[in-house]
């Protein structure tokens, strides 16, 4: 069976329920395709109309979509608005006191705030940075726990019309500090620690080490979130208890008005070269999608408990946390936690405690609570959940499965979703009423999304078979530039090689005879052994499916002299982990299932065995650093973000 076929084998469909189609915002396949004929019909005409009826304009927009300077596109470029006055002053009248965020501590404590308590909070602190001398345009820098404060200070700065910039709570100082200078930030925003897992994890000390190394001078003013009770520096003139900034502060705040291609947020990812690239965000366009993919992928209700797990240094976090819930008005439930802490029933306990109706996870997290107890989920009451949802990286159709049996109870589809830091939101993806499911598989674009698989030279493969996924036509919600590097993005993003005009995804992927589409990995992780091209997904998930040895895997490339690269999987049993000839034995008996599963080219030639891979504290598997062990080299990178450094030496023994 060929690498496509393998891929392209999965047979199993599941139709949403009767009940599930007449309830849904977006009911049935034929309405699915009717807004999809009414994009590709009318453009600009049905974006138009979508932003003028989601959103609370300030100034209304003449302009929808400007391509004169493409790929630079603008969208609703002449109107203006505010995101945190289309995300909090727009429930003040209709439902002040509904709870806005459930907040869930490590610990177990359990703090709610009101769309209200919301509203006077986010002003209190946007009227502190105000005095602080924070302005339209500034930049300010984010480095905090999963908290009600951090969404606070997220829409406090765009409140004024600053411009935000979210580090992950994990990542070291020199990763801090190189985020304030490309930035250009004169503030931060942090606390002095978290709580997570039963653990104290200091966050202040580290934005003091950032300064330590220099750079950062055009930070001003810091405002410390009291979380832990630790003592902390701080320094005179620059330092500022936040509970200080906010005392006496006016209750209200008048929304700073700005164009909709303002920039409400940088948010830096990972790049080829190794140098993070600043992704650039728009608040019209970016807002409109996350409001848009709340109520058609998400199928928001007005009295739905929605939890999303990705901590606000994600983009998942920026999306579905910060503005998508709060701006369509639902109920959410913030977590500072982990989900094996204080035991692996923590997340089936709080989807029951809270009555968690929608739930959005990572397939990371899916595969590794499977491992904790494939059977703990039937021990909690689940009835709650009406919809299930996967992010960050393809879910293999065996934790698909479970997932749709174990957790859903086979009645709560699964909505698994390809997009993009770069894409503000959902792409690719099924709509809960209306999309028949196929495990492993994303399904099919958005209405208005439109998307392709291309060879090299940018022309379609036609159905059925693999290539490069691109997209087609601009959106609103697409990333506009790298901060401070055009030239970056367009080479980045729209490179030649592909007409210059097709956005480039950077996946690789496939499609079935219905149009389903499948992500196959990044374009950097399609393998070529022996002239064949091997999806590292396709490995990974062949490995998986031996539901009785495999919990996990990853699989990466080496360099080898004889077939060009070779295939390195990094495996976590279910079992202990295995050592001498018990290694060697399970070692032989997985290379014979992954030949059984796609065929011998695809057999892993190193096979590793860890108690766990390298993953950051978010959950995302760290494969870079897998990369230089396949290849023996020397760890150089930061690994200040991984949950347990340890690993590492663990998964440098080969079999």
């Amino acid at each position: 069976m060929s690498t496509i076929e393998s891929v392209l084998s999965e047979t199993r469909v599941f139709p949403p329920s009767e009940t599930m189609v007449k309830q849904a915002n977006i009911s049935g396949m034929a309405a699915y395709e009717a807004m999809c004929k009414e994009a590709e019909r009318d453009f600009e005409g049905f974006w138009a109309k979508l932003a003028r009826e989601t959103l609370l304009w300030h100034k209304p927009f003449t302009k929808t979509l400007d391509e004169s300077n493409a790929p630079f596109f603008r969208w609703f470029h002449d109107g203006e608005l505010n995101a945190s006055y289309n995300c909090l002053d727009r429930h003040l009248k209709t439902q002040p006191d509904k709870v806005a965020i459930l907040f869930e501590a490590d610990d177990g404590k359990i703090t709610k705030a009101t769309y209200k308590d919301l509203y006077h909070r986010v002003c209190q602190l946007a009227n502190a940075l105000k005095g602080m001398g924070v302005k339209k345009g500034d930049r300010v820098l984010i480095y905090m726990p999963m908290s009600i404060e951090a969404v606070c200070a997220m829409q406090a700065c765009a409140r004024i019309g600053a411009t935000h910039s979210v580090v992950f709570g994990g990542f070291s100082a020199k990763s801090v500090q190189e985020r304030v200078i490309d930035a250009g930030a004169i503030a931060i925003i942090t606390a002095d620690g978290q709580f997570r897992g039963g653990k104290e994890i200091a966050l202040k000390p580290v934005i003091d080490e950032a300064f330590a190394l220099g750079g950062c001078d055009g930070v001003t003013n810091v405002i410390v979130y009291q979380r832990t009770g630790s003592q902390v520096a701080m320094q005179r003139g620059r330092d500022t208890w936040w509970h200080d900034a906010v005392k006496d502060q006016p209750l209200d705040c008048e929304p700073t008005w700005v164009d909709a291609e303002h920039p409400l947020f940088i948010l830096y990812t990972s790049g080829s070269t190794g140098k993070p690239k600043g992704v650039q965000h728009s608040t019209g366009g970016y807002l409109l999608w996350a409001m848009l993919t709340m109520r058609w992928v998400f199928d928001t209700k007005p009295n739905d408990v929605f939890w999303c797990t990705a901590d606000v240094g994600w983009v998942t976090g920026h999306t579905y946390v910060c503005y998508g819930p709060t701006a369509v008005g639902t109920t959410q439930v913030v977590f500072e936690g982990v989900p094996t802490y204080p035991d692996a029933g923590r997340f089936w306990k709080m989807i029951q405690d809270h009555k968690v109706n929608v739930f959005y996870t990572a397939p990371t997290a899916i595969r590794s609570l499977i491992k904790a107890g494939p059977d703990l989920p039937k021990k909690y009451d689940l009835s709650s959940l009406r919809i299930l949802g996967s992010v960050g990286e393809p879910i293999n159709p065996e934790a698909w499965m479970w997932y749709y049996t174990t957790v859903g109870n086979s009645k709560c589809p699964i909505v698994d979703t390809w997009w993009q830091t770069e894409t503000g939101g959902h792409l690719i993806t099924p709509l809960p009423g209306a999309t028949p499911l196929k495990p492993g598989s994303c399904t099919m674009p958005l209405p208005g999304i439109v998307t392709d698989i291309v060879d090299e030279t940018g022309n379609s493969v036609g159905r059925g078979k693999g290539g490069i996924l691109v997209i087609k036509r601009p959106w609103p919600s697409m990333i506009r530039t790298i901060w401070g590097d055009p030239e970056r993005f367009k080479k980045s993003y729209y490179p030649e090689d592909f007409k210059g005009k097709y956005y480039l995804a950077g996946d690789g992927a496939s499609t079935d005879e219905d149009g389903y589409y499948r992500i196959m990995g990044r374009i950097d992780d399609v393998l070529n052994v022996s002239g064949h091209r091997l999806g590292t997904m396709e490995i990974e998930s062949a490995l998986v499916a031996n539901s009785k040895l495999v919990a996990e895997a990853a699989v990466v490339g080496r360099p080898d002299d004889l077939t060009g690269e070779a295939v390195c999987a990094f495996v976590v049993l279910k079992g202990a982990r295995p050592t001498g000839d018990e290694a060697l034995k399970i070692a032989k008996e997985l290379r014979e299932w992954v030949t059984k599963e796609i065929g011998a080219i695809a057999k892993p030639k190193d096979i590793r065995f860890g108690d766990n891979l390298p993953k950051t504290r978010s959950g995302k598997i760290m494969r870079r650093l897998l990369r230089s062990i396949a290849k023996g080299e020397s760890i150089t990178q930061d690994v200040s973000t991984l949950e347990n450094p340890a690993i590492l030496e663990q998964l440098k023994q080969n079999l």
